[in-house]
């Protein structure tokens, strides 16, 4: 008897003997091994009489027997031949779902890439280099990420931090269409794709159903946080304990209900997007804000770059081959506690908000370029406990110094990050106008503006004191004027004498003075282009 599955279609299974041909209508569920409902199809072989058609479970013996009857009568054949059929079916559909669960199971599976030996090499002789961070930086833009220079490697060193134990998490901010998710998309292709989960939207107990060990260490990036708002708390308490735990009541095969808990354990490194800064307060003040460059400048980078792609200039076969390297530097970089021996006489401006967040992020960050230079830094061991670790350099607080200045520069604003960037053009414009008063026509038109989106930037400079009225006598048009042109650069003057006085006290107590890094010259240079 040739006994044989035919599983091309999984929603249409045919098995066939000598006499009967058995069809599996829908295929079977591959949950819940204690049962095996069915649609079945029985016809004769060479025969016109009608097949039977019935859903059962075939585990089911009354059904069973009934059915069997019931074919025997219709097809007029002898029940024992029917029985033994349906046994062989069972018998086989019981191998055919516990291969695919199998299967199932192997897909699921994170696949790690074994590096050969060539590779590894070649990942290490980076990581090995000089100007490390600048390079990496090169190779980010060369990847296929444009502009955004400051930006793009702060992300990339935030991701980097997945592999510690004190991760950090990062939200992009910035008006609709200026490419929050294409930056966040782009560097989060230079991490290994097993080490990385992309999600569109989430329901509120999404989470929850994440396996055990599903998440851990792992970039979770999150395309638009306002899609996510349900999920929120169960991601901050992932973020902040680092474990999340649901309890739900489940029956089990006695019919009896059972409480069953759902354990999903990080940490984690979330990175999301969003236009609303302070609708995700909660979760702002667990991440580094980063604010996107929606300058003419960069407005231009981005459509010199499309119209290379149109022209055919663009090479994006190298372009995936610098994502693959950059990939590979990551798989090889190794867990490896840090130690920092200047954090005692590390201070942040006092003009910071919420400083025991920002502290705690402005230290961990510096560890994380330490642990990005792991290949370059000695390994030490702790002669009470024998723990390995490396020791953070001043070039290592330095190129933090350089890459947080606009982080911790937006953490000691008042404003919102779009409040700002409104006031910053507004000041623009009237220096190129060379004019001291405006009216909020003018500037409606000059950038742009929704007038329901400009009221509220002027309530929020008014609270500030930084703009005030100038009421007109007979017109019912009011003026307007800014109270101090100067602020934010003062503010900035400010928190870089904190950081550098910091710095050069470090040096002084240490080391002798050293000559500034490159990350620091090519910072400068952009600053004061």
């Amino acid at each position: 008897m040739a006994n044989k599955l035919q599983s091309d279609n999984p929603e249409q299974l045919i098995y066939e003997n000598d006499l009967l041909k058995l069809t599996v209508l829908g295929g079977v569920r591959l949950e819940g091994l204690d049962r095996m409902r069915t649609t079945l199809k029985i016809e004769l072989n060479n025969s016109v009489r009608p097949p039977v058609r019935h859903n059962l479970d075939l585990y089911n013996d009354t059904q069973l027997e009934k059915f069997i009857r019931k074919c025997a009568e219709r097809l007029e054949i002898g029940t024992s031949i029917i029985s033994a059929s349906l046994s062989e079916l069972t018998e086989i559909l019981e191998n055919y779902r516990l291969q695919k669960i199998k299967e199932q199971e192997e897909t699921l599976k994170p696949k790690f890439r074994k590096l050969n030996l060539g590779e590894i090499e070649e990942a290490e002789s980076f990581l090995k280099s000089n100007d490390l961070l600048t390079k990496t930086n090169e190779l980010i833009g060369k990847s296929g990420v444009i502009g955004e220079e400051i930006n793009r490697l702060l992300m990339y060193i935030i991701f980097t931090s997945r592999k510690r134990e004190q991760l950090l998490h990062i939200v992009s901010l910035g008006s609709s269409g200026t490419g929050k998710t294409h930056l966040q998309e782009k560097v989060g292709e230079l991490i290994p794709e097993e080490e990385r989960v992309s999600i569109t939207t989430l329901s509120e107990n999404a989470f929850y159903y994440f396996g055990k060990q599903e998440l851990k260490h792992k970039v979770i990036l999150i395309e638009d946080l306002d899609g996510a708002e349900n999920a929120l708390y169960p991601l901050r308490e992932l973020q902040t304990k680092k474990r999340i735990v649901k309890t739900i009541a489940s029956k089990n095969n006695k019919g009896e209900t059972k409480t069953k808990y759902l354990v999903v354990e990080g940490p984690v490194c979330v990175a999301g997007c969003t236009t609303k800064e302070h609708i995700y307060e909660d979760n702002a003040n667990r991440s580094f804000l980063l604010y996107l460059d929606e300058s003419q400048e960069q407005d231009e980078k981005i459509m010199q770059y499309q119209r290379q792609i149109s022209s055919g200039e663009i090479n994006f076969y190298e372009q995936k081959e610098l994502q693959e390297f950059l990939q590979n530097t990551q798989r090889i970089l190794k867990p490896i506690t840090v130690r920092n021996p200047f954090a005692n006489k590390l201070n942040l401006p006092q003009s910071v908000f919420k400083p025991r967040r920002t502290n705690n992020h402005y230290l961990q960050f510096i560890e994380a370029i330490t642990f990005y230079y792991q290949f370059q830094r000695e390994r030490q061991f702790d002669k009470e406990t024998g723990e390995e670790y490396i020791e953070t350099t001043l070039e290592d607080i330095s190129n933090a110094n350089m890459l947080l200045k606009e982080v911790l520069l937006r953490k000691s604003d008042e404003l919102t990050g779009s409040c700002r960037n409104y006031l910053e053009s507004l000041k623009t414009y009237l220096k190129a106008q060379k004019k001291k008063q405006f009216t909020a026509l003018e500037i409606r038109r000059q950038l742009r503006l929704p007038k329901t989106t400009q009221w509220r930037y002027h309530k929020q400079l008014n609270d500030s004191c930084l703009i005030k009225t100038i009421v007109q006598k007979g017109k019912q048009t009011n003026r307007f004027e800014l109270t101090n042109e100067k602020e934010y650069k003062e503010l900035e003057a400010q928190i870089q004498t904190v950081l550098e006085d910091c710095l050069k006290d470090i040096e002084r107590s240490t080391v002798p003075k050293r000559s500034k890094t490159k990350m620091e010259r090519l910072t400068k240079t952009k600053t004061a282009s």
